[in-house]
């Protein structure tokens, strides 16, 4: 048994420095980055923000609305064949990644899809746990048959393991464990890693090695994904902040409550009607049910589900993100994104904003 005694930390331990700006608006932040990956050695350009591989967030509509702002989806793995090949006809392969585990049928899948659609350039190889040696395997056989795709692999939370998905074919690892907002791993394993810190290290072992990351889960506001690529986060992908909105295509839930309220004709107590949509993890009962019959004996769930009330379109969601991560620029003092890692500055902090009207 050995104990790591220096600080490790998550979004909420931090905030940025403000530092003096020659920035005069917002408008004048970019918030594209360009990128040119290590095995596939494409080039991509656009709004490094990922819609997690997850129902109700990483579907065929959540891809077009994203697209449309330069943003990126990671499809999540029940999309079907046909699906995909519409998608693939409909916005740029730039924006979207086939997702794949790595069980025989998954791989048949992953290479159905890409002999129907050769153009598609992203692969998600994507499993909760990135660790085992078999993964790796995995990740060597999509690069041999694949070289010039560009590999996304993971989740891991060391900067060991990060090195050795990029040495094995990876061109981006996905970084984080257990800090997704619907995932239970941390509590039904004990097993995690602080995300921010995950990301400090995991993005310096990745760019020693002309390799990119992810960060995967844990942001719960625009500051956060900020915090993430202040961090040196190349991506960040994001579920609970894209859930619960028309483009997820999940069933609405409507609840209705007596209210303190008196319809003045009637006198009778006003009914409130209110709307919400079914969000849960990909390793929940939930998703597990629905994607494989239910919960193996051997395992247990890692995933909860939860009602979260309904949002309507993504666009205002995605405006008011982008909105917040160029206001970061402007008081750090970066001309774009890319300059932000550069600009940032964190204090460690015991209580990040005031609650008392929360």
């Amino acid at each position: 048994m050995r104990i790591i005694d220096d600080v490790k930390l998550d979004f909420k331990d931090v905030l940025f420095m403000p530092k003096r700006s020659t920035l005069s608006s917002r408008k004048q932040v970019s918030l594209e980055r360009t990128y040119t990956f290590k095995h596939s050695q494409k080039q991509w350009q656009g709004v490094p923000i990922m819609a997690a591989n997850m129902d109700g967030v990483g579907t065929v509509s959540m891809a077009k609305a994203l697209a449309s702002h330069k943003l990126f989806t990671t499809l999540v793995k029940s999309v079907s064949a046909e699906e995909i090949t519409q998608l693939a006809q409909t916005i740029s392969p730039h924006h979207f990644a086939v997702s794949t585990g790595t069980g025989e049928a998954d791989w048949q899948r992953l290479q159905d899809i890409l002999r129907d659609n050769p153009h598609i350039t992203f692969i998600c190889i994507d499993v909760a746990n990135g660790y085992s040696e078999s993964f790796g395997d995995f990740v060597a056989k999509v690069r041999n048959l694949y070289p010039n795709h560009t590999i996304m692999a993971g989740n891991v939370v060391t900067a060991d393991m990060t090195q050795e998905l990029i040495l094995r074919g990876a061109d981006i690892v996905k970084v984080g464990i257990g800090p997704g907002s619907v995932c239970t791993t941390r509590k039904q394993t004990g097993v995690g890693y602080p995300q921010l810190s995950a990301i400090i290290e995991c993005a310096d072992a990745a760019h020693g090695l002309g390799g990119h990351i992810i960060a995967d889960g844990g942001c719960t506001n625009p500051g956060d994904v900020a915090k993430a690529f202040g961090a040196g986060a190349d991506f960040v992908m994001l579920g609970g902040m894209l859930a619960g909105h028309d483009e997820g295509e999940g069933q609405l839930i409507e609840e209705h409550h007596l209210t303190q309220q008196l319809d003045q004709a009637t006198q009778q107590p006003i009914i409130e009607t209110k709307r919400f949509v079914q969000f849960y993890g990909m390793s929940s009962d939930t998703a597990m049910k629905k994607h494989h019959g239910g919960v193996a004996e051997y395992r247990s769930s890692e995933g909860k589900t939860v009602k979260i009330p309904y949002r309507g379109a993504v666009q205002a969601t995605i405006l008011d993100l982008l909105g917040g991560i160029r206001s970061t620029c402007t008081y750090v003092g970066a001309q774009n994104l890319k300059q932000l890692s550069k600009c940032t500055t964190f204090v460690r902090v015991t209580q990040q904003i005031n609650n008392i009207f929360s």
